[in-house]
């Protein structure tokens, strides 16, 4: 089954796009998504020799997690925005060391921070073991960063595992 289906993650979520773009659910394009979405992975398999097993189901609940997160940080950003004098913000960037091993699960991570409004990844440190992150209000930059650690990167461990 490997090798038929190699990334299924990859093989739904093209079929998903295809049907997107298609912009229908008829048997046809459902039949051309099933396509695409068995032989591009098929094909692309070669170039991810690495590729880390991923737990889907806590993928799932992971994805849960990030919208209802940007869901609270668009009021929390709005409130900043309209209540918030701009003496009284406290920007800062913060260095959070990573624990991650896989660049998926750093691409993961620096991704779900960026959606996340307030706060941006900046960079990826060259020994891959340090992201560079601005927030836009911030108290206790440790604090936030423990934060981080333990909303983002510790789901993201258990992920990628």
């Amino acid at each position: 089954m490997r090798r038929l289906i190699p990334h299924p993650g990859l093989s739904v979520l093209l079929v998903a796009i295809w049907l997107l773009l298609a912009n229908s659910l008829s048997v046809g394009a459902l039949f051309m998504g099933v396509i695409v979405g068995v032989l591009l992975p098929i094909f692309t398999a070669p170039f991810w020799p690495g590729r880390p097993d991923v737990h889907y189901g806590k993928g799932l609940r992971y994805i849960v997690l990030v919208l209802w997160d940007i869901i609270v940080a668009n009021f929390e950003v709005a409130w900043i925005i309209l209540f918030k004098r701009n003496r009284d913000l406290h920007p800062a960037w913060l260095v959070i060391p990573m624990n991650l091993e896989t660049p998926e699960a750093v691409t993961v991570f620096a991704g779900t921070i960026s959606l996340t409004p307030g706060t941006v990844s900046a960079d990826v440190s060259a020994c891959g073991c340090f992201l560079l992150v601005h927030a836009l209000d911030v108290a206790d930059p440790e604090a936030e960063i423990a934060k981080i650690k333990a909303r983002y990167e510790a789901r993201l461990q258990k992920i990628f595992a």
